[in-house]
């Protein structure tokens, strides 16, 4: 699947709770993955933000989860 057909539903300047809410998507049945997590140098989320994204066509039952303070809008 190509990352277009991905939407951003949250994101952290931290991987633990991105991790936490991807999980927490997965358990609902709602396939999510974090994006942006793997650099050598985790100060970077605060310039480059780990993202949660899901499938474009889950955005809304996804966005319905996700924290106030964490949730992005379309």
């Amino acid at each position: 699947m190509a990352t277009n057909d991905f939407k951003t539903v949250a994101k952290f300047s931290e991987r633990m709770p991105a991790e936490i809410l991807a999980a927490m998507l997965n358990d609902n049945g709602i396939p999510a993955g974090v994006f942006g997590a793997d650099s050598s140098y985790p100060s970077l989320g605060y310039v480059m933000p780990i993202e949660v994204k899901v499938n474009a066509d889950d955005f809304e039952k996804a966005l319905a989860l996700v924290p106030e303070e964490n949730r992005m809008q379309e």
